[in-house]
């Protein structure tokens, strides 16, 4: 694959004044869309077959620019590390064994991109970064919603101050619902350390929601 062409990964995503993806069963095998399973596409593109890529990126895209936005909060930044995660993928490809899922291991490269750009300096987190908020209640009068508002931004606030590597722990386990050892293999470490990180972020995030409870 050493002089082949590096494809352009058009995200499907949505534009940036838009709200953000929906986190609605997330995982790592992305929304089922029908059509080749991901082992078949992967070994096609491989072989340089671009068009077998796109449909990865297509499959992909929306699941993995929600991981990287509840991460960074800054929907600039999640664009481009979603973008960069996947020309790292197709650079890489040769060195895929399906030791894990396509899925699992774009996991693994968004949240390291993610991580990366963290830890170079505190970045927003907006409330729509974290939660998507079920639509419509039509009994909840305007005290309620206004308290559940509050809350969300509170959650927000004990987020923020969480460090990168609990918030990631928290945002794949508990909004992408990975097993422990999907975040293990995303976050490159052990799954006793993800269950120490885990540990660590819920007492922090507990405390932290105290009064609302």
């Amino acid at each position: 694959m050493g002089n082949q062409a590096e494809p352009s990964p058009s995200l499907d995503v949505d534009r940036p004044h838009e709200p953000a993806p929906p986190v609605i069963a997330a995982s790592p095998e992305g929304r089922n869309l029908g059509g080749p399973a991901d082992r078949f596409l992967t070994v096609r593109a491989a072989e340089g077959d671009d068009e077998a890529f796109a449909v990865l990126v297509r499959r992909h895209s929306s699941v993995l620019l929600g991981l990287a936005l509840h991460l960074l909060g800054n929907r600039a930044d999640a664009e481009d590390a979603v973008q960069d995660a996947f020309l790292s993928a197709w650079r890489r490809l040769p060195e895929f064994h399906h030791s894990a899922s396509f899925g699992t291991w774009m996991y693994r490269i968004v949240t390291n991109r993610c991580l990366n750009t963290l830890r170079r300096g505190p970045r927003a987190l907006p409330l729509d970064a974290v939660a998507e908020p079920t639509a419509g209640d039509p009994g909840s009068s305007p005290p309620r919603a206004a308290e559940t508002h509050a809350a969300m931004a509170a959650l927000v606030a004990a987020l923020r101050e969480l460090n990168p590597d609990q918030r990631a722990c928290w945002v794949l386990r508990e909004l992408h619902g990975l097993h422990y050892e999907e975040i293990a293999h995303a976050t490159g470490t052990s799954e006793q350390t993800v269950r120490g990180r885990l540990f660590r972020a819920r007492h922090a995030l507990q405390e932290a929601m105290r009064p609302w409870r």
